[in-house]
C-alpha cells in the first residue's frame, strides 16, 4: 500500500518543513513494524521549492492469516483479508490507515516540539493515493473530500487496460490538493480510508467510537455525510453509530452555544423527555414482513438476500417459524449476520432453527425447493433489470414456495426525503427504483407467469399523493399442481445452473 503527502515552498517558508511536522528527516528512509507488516517512510524529493514524504507499507499475509484465526478483536472484518493471494494488501484500506496513524502519531495530533508554529499554519498540500477501494464510486469520493476543503481528482481504474470493454474496477486513483494544516489532512485520511474501503481488518469495538470523534473533531460535527461516515467507520454496528451520532450532535449544539457538552448533556430532564421517537423505516418494514408471514401460516421461511441477519433474527424471536433458511451471495454478510445473531453461543435447539447458506438467486437451487414462505426483502432493487427474469424463475418457477414476499422503495417517495438529490436512488447500489405503478406491473405479470396471485400493502406513512415510502407485495402460491411452463430463456437458465451444479 502506497500513499504520497506533497507540499510547496519559498525560501522563506521551505517546503522541507514538512520533514519537523511528520517528524521524520527528509535525508533518512526509516522502517517501522506494524503488526500486518512494515511501514517505511521516505522521501522521493526534498527541496525548498518541493519535498514529497512517501508511506509504504508492506502487508504481510503470513501475519493476516494468523491475526485472522483469532476471535473478535484478532479476526478481520473482511473474510478475504485473511487470504493469502488477492488484492486487497495492495489496496488502501484500514490497514493503512492504522499505519499512518501510528508512523505519524505526533502530527496527527499537532505537535512538533522542534518547531512549534508549523503544526497550526496551513499550508498547500497533495495526497496522492494510486489504488483506493470506493464503495460508492468517484462521486462518493468527492462528497467525502470536498466539504473539507479538497478538490478531488479521483480516476476510476479499469478492471483491465487491455480489455476496456470490462468496464471498471471498483478502485480509483486518488489525488487530493488543498490548503490544509496537515494534522487536519491526516485525520481526514485516517477515518475516510476504511469508511470508503467500508471494511475493518480488526474487531470493531467500543473504544473506536472514541477514536472516530477524537479524529473527526473540528469537521465530523458538520459533514453532510456524517451519518454515513460514522455508520461505515464502525462498520455498521447500529449501538456504536447511534451513541456516535448522539454525541456528534451533543458536540455541535455545545458549539453553537458556546458552551461544554457535558453542560448540554446534564441540562436534560429525562423525566420531561416525554416525546415519541419515530419508529425507523426499517423496523416497520421488518414488522410488515413478519405479519404478512405470520398470516400466511408459514413454519419454515426463506429470507433471500438477507444481508446481515437483522430479518433472521426477528423471526427466530417467534416460536412458529420452525426453520429459517438465510441466503446471500456475500460471504462478507454471512459471517457478518452469524456474528450479530450469535450462532457460536445460541443453544442447540435455538441453532437447530436456523440455516445460513451462500447461493446466488441468479440461478435455480434445489436446496431452496419446499419451503412454505420466502421473503425478498429490499432486494430486487439491487439486480439489473436484465437479470430479474433469472430471479423470478429461480424463486417462483423453480423453489415455488407457497408464500412470497417482495418489499421495495417507491420511487415516487423520493422527493419526501429532503437529503436526496433529484432524480437519484436511495442506496448507491440500485440499479432501479419502481412507482408504484411499475411495481404492480412487474407483480401481476410474475404472478400470472407462474401460478400466484398477488395483493399489495403500503409500509409506512401512506402519503395522499405519492403513496408509501415501501411498497410491499404478498403473493400466494394458486394450487393448480406443477409450475406453468417458463419461457425458453428461463428454461435454458435452469438448464445452466443444473449445469453448473453438476460440474
Amino acid at each position: 500500500m502506497f500513499l504520497t503527502i506533497s507540499t510547496t515552498g519559498t525560501p522563506e517558508n521551505p517546503a522541507t518543513d514538512l520533514g519537523f511536522l511528520l517528524h521524520k528527516h527528509p535525508e533518512k528512509a526509516q522502517r517501522f513494524s506494524t503488526s500486518h507488516g512494515t511501514a517505511h517512510v521516505l522521501y522521493p524529493e526534498a527541496g525548498v521549492e518541493r519535498c514529497t514524504a512517501a508511506l509504504l507499507l508492506e502487508v504481510d499475509p503470513v501475519a493476516l492469516v494468523r491475526r485472522g484465526k483469532g476471535k473478535e478483536r484478532g479476526g478481520p472484518a473482511d473474510p478475504t483479508l485473511a487470504q493469502y493471494v488477492n488484492d486487497r494488501p495492495y489496496a488502501a484500506s484500514s490497514l493503512l490507515a492504522v499505519a499512518l496513524g501510528s508512523v505519524f502519531s505526533s502530527a496527527v495530533k499537532g505537535q512538533c516540539a522542534a518547531r512549534p508554529e508549523l503544526p497550526g499554519r496551513a499550508r498547500p498540500l497533495r495526497v496522492e493515493v494510486p489504488a483506493l477501494p470506493a464503495r460508492g464510486g468517484a462521486a462518493l469520493v468527492a462528497r467525502l473530500f470536498e466539504p473539507l476543503g479538497w478538490t478531488v481528482t479521483a480516476r476510476p481504474v479499469a478492471l483491465d487496460e487491455r480489455f476496456p470493454e470490462w468496464g471498471e474496477s471498483r478502485y480509483v486513483s486518488l489525488v487530493l490538493e488543498g490548503e490544509l494544516r496537515l494534522a487536519d489532512a491526516l485525520r481526514h485520511l485516517y477515518v475516510l480510508l476504511p469508511v470508503l474501503d467500508d471494511a475493518k481488518h480488526y474487531w470493531v469495538a467500543p473504544d473506536e467510537v472514541e477514536k472516530l470523534l477524537r479524529s473527526g473533531e473540528g469537521w465530523l460535527e458538520d459533514h453532510p455525510e456524517q451519518r454515513l461516515i460514522t455508520s461505515r467507520y464502525l462498520s455498521r454496528r447500529w449501538s456504536l453509530t447511534r451513541d456516535a451520532l448522539e454525541r456528534l450532535a451533543l458536540a455541535r449544539l455545545a458549539e453553537a452555544d458556546d458552551s461544554r457538552a457535558e453542560e448540554l448533556d446534564n441540562a436534560v430532564d429525562e423525566k420531561d423527555d416525554t416525546e415519541e421517537r419515530p419508529q425507523p423505516l426499517a423496523v416497520r418494514r421488518r414488522e410488515a414482513v413478519v405479519a404478512a408471514l405470520r398470516a400466511s401460516g408459514a413454519a419454515r421461511v426463506l429470507d433471500l438476500g438477507c444481508g446481515q441477519g437483522q430479518l433472521v433474527g426477528a423471526l427466530l424471536q417467534d416460536t412458529r417459524f420452525t426453520e429459517i433458511v438465510g441466503v446471500d451471495v456475500s460471504v462478507r454478510a454471512l459471517k457478518e449476520a452469524a456474528r450479530r445473531l450469535r450462532l457460536d453461543r445460541m443453544t442447540e435447539r435455538q441453532s437447530a432453527r436456523v440455516t445460513l447458506l451462500q447461493g446466488s438467486l441468479a440461478y435455480t437451487d434445489r436446496r431452496l425447493a419446499g419451503y412454505d414462505a420466502a421473503v425478498l426483502s429490499e432486494v430486487v432493487e439491487h439486480l439489473d433489470l436484465s437479470r430479474l427474469p433469472a430471479l423470478e424463475y429461480a424463486v417462483f418457477g423453480a423453489a415455488r414456495p407457497g408464500t412470497v414476499v417482495v418489499t421495495t422503495p417507491n420511487a415516487e417517495y423520493n422527493i419526501r426525503w429532503e437529503t436526496l438529490p433529484a432524480g437519484h436512488v436511495r442506496h448507491a447500489d440500485h440499479r432501479f427504483e419502481w412507482t408504484r405503478e411499475e411495481f404492480r406491473a412487474w407483480a401481476d405479470r410474475v404472478a400470472g407467469r407462474h401460478g400466484y396471485a398477488v395483493e399489495f400493502t403500503p409500509v409506512g406513512a401512506d402519503d395522499p399523493e405519492v403513496g408509501p415510502p415501501t411498497q410491499m407485495a404478498v403473493f400466494r402460491r394458486n394450487d393448480t399442481g406443477n409450475a406453468p411452463q417458463g419461457t425458453d430463456g428461463e428454461r435454458g437458465t435452469d438448464e445452466t445452473a443444473k449445469e453448473e451444479e453438476t460440474a
